[in-house]
């Protein structure tokens, strides 16, 4: 850390955001242009912001930073979280979690933050909105299974039902379609090189490249598979603990279903997968735990093949 840095830790909310400082003290500021530019006169060139990551609050104040050209760190909320756990604290206002974030920065090495290229940032807006049109699908058709048990067959709830049903597909279709188009006109090379994996689908590969972000900040294989929740978390201590060993599920939990199911048809055309399958099940291990290292191993071959920039080869050595 250079002892000349001026760090400022900053809690974002809807309305403002309030900052701690060295030299500022406490300071809370709107939420908006002026509020940007009001914080922007207490900055100089050796200062360092540091926020975390709040949804879609904390966008417009790092983007308008980064824009003037401003050192600042975007931190994942839970490191925050465990920072202040840490610490004993237990009270918990916009005030303190500045203060707390600003004591974070000055102990902490910290990772200059950079925006996401805007068709990475497109593509995670049209992907939640699918989501969101995929939850909304699944409750209207458990409601249509409810009312077509109770005898309401032909009533107008049903086919009012059954309407939704219909544009929420096509809606979901809709913007299915425009986020292929959109990664292939940013990133067709990767793409195709990816959907040259035995098991892995278009569909996959543009999760895959959407929610790592190309793994462009990813320095290992094994880094992807704790940030989807696909590592396996021990717990163990002494002759007391054994815990079973389960894998986090943190991170984009639709990825990692999309994953699953492509275990199954890697074990039968991936070459590499199918001989890693046998080889789990033959020492006994359950069928679950092979296809999980087989979503695994698919991790690594997209890695493998996203830095490289070769397609996939079945003939590569086996490790």
């Amino acid at each position: 850390m250079n002892k000349s840095t001026l760090f400022f830790g900053i809690d974002i909310s809807k309305d403002c955001f309030d900052v701690y400082g060295d030299s500022l003290g406490h300071k809370s500021y709107p939420n908006t242009k002026e509020g940007f530019r009001s914080f922007l006169r207490v900055l100089d060139k050796s200062s360092h912001c540091v926020m975390e990551a709040t949804g879609c609050y904390h966008h417009k104040l790092s983007m308008f930073l980064y824009e003037k050209g401003m050192v600042l760190s975007v931190v994942n909320p839970v490191i925050i979280k465990r920072f202040i756990q840490m610490k004993l604290k237990r009270v918990k206002t916009d005030k303190s979690d500045a203060f707390m974030i600003y004591n974070y920065a000055c102990e902490q090495v910290l990772e200059p933050w950079q925006p996401e290229p805007a068709y990475i940032v497109r593509s995670k807006e049209l992907l939640s909105l699918m989501q969101t049109y995929s939850r909304q699908s699944t409750a209207l058709k458990n409601k249509l299974h409810a009312l077509e048990n109770r005898g309401h067959g032909k009533s107008l709830l049903v086919t009012s039902i059954k309407r939704q049903l219909r544009n929420l597909k096509k809606e979901g279709q809709m913007l299915e379609n425009e986020l292929e188009a959109l990664i292939k006109s940013n990133e067709a090379n990767l793409f195709s090189r990816l959907t040259t994996i035995p098991g892995i689908g278009k569909k996959t590969a543009v999760l895959i490249m959407v929610s790592t972000s190309n793994f462009k900040s990813f320095e290992s294989h094994r880094q992807v598979s704790s940030f989807l929740g696909l590592a396996p978390n021990e717990r163990s201590s002494g002759s007391s603990i054994r815990g079973r060993s389960r894998i986090s599920k943190t991170g984009d939990g639709l990825l990692r279903n999309h994953l699953f199911m492509c275990s199954f048809t890697a074990c039968v055309h991936n070459p590499h997968c199918k001989a890693l399958f046998d080889r789990i099940v033959a020492k006994g291990k359950s069928k679950k735990l092979a296809l999980i290292a087989v979503c695994n191993k698919l991790i690594k071959q997209a890695y493998a093949i996203a830095k490289s920039g070769l397609p996939y080869d079945p003939n590569y050595a086996r490790n």
